[in-house]
């Protein structure tokens, strides 16, 4: 499977030689976003997925446009249900109107900063799900996006319906993977 491992690798080299002020060839703000607790394309510790404790990992981004007004964090699994037959995206944490002045989230989070916004995963329900592939090792992508403006409250929606909202608001991205296979 194709992955951007390689983009995002360049990406954050220009990144960090800019001190956090990278700009894509699309015009586009690249993000930050990391984990203490897995390096990009490693192993999710056992600890935030369905067979552990299920807890969000602690997350922590950088290089927020100065004009971005909130964020948008979306963590979803590509390789559903099998990653050598992947029919659909499972979406495990949807949360939208971060504070753009917040720089991450700490492990297991309870209290969300002031203003954030839930969506709707797809067990139905609010808050992080953890990995729990049914077969194989699975990708998780943490996409964090930057906005021109809050998106307001949405009621509960969907990833569909947060991405949409989301059309033409989005001044920067940036995504973080980490994988999961049952043991």
């Amino acid at each position: 499977m194709k992955t951007h491992t390689g983009i995002i690798g360049i990406a954050l080299l220009a990144l960090a030689a800019t001190g956090g002020d990278a700009w894509g060839e699309d015009g586009m703000h690249t993000l930050e976003i990391r984990s203490p607790a897995f390096a990009p394309d490693g192993e999710i510790p056992t600890r935030y997925t369905c067979k552990g404790e299920d807890i969000s990992p602690p997350l922590s981004w950088r290089g927020i446009p100065a004009d971005a007004q909130a964020l948008v964090l979306i963590v979803d699994d590509p390789d559903a249900p099998d990653p050598a037959a992947p029919r659909m995206t499972w979406v495990h944490w949807v949360l939208y109107d971060l504070p753009a002045d917040s720089e991450g989230l700490p492990e297991a989070v309870r209290t969300l900063p002031a203003g954030t916004r839930e969506g709707l995963n797809d067990w139905h329900r609010t808050g992080y799900g953890g990995p729990c592939p049914p077969i194989g090792r699975h990708r998780y992508f943490f996409k964090l996006y930057a906005l021109r403006q809050p998106l307001g409250d949405l009621g509960t929606p969907t990833k569909s319906q947060v991405l949409e909202a989301m059309q033409g608001r989005v001044i920067g991205e940036g995504q973080l993977i980490g994988t999961y296979q049952k043991p």
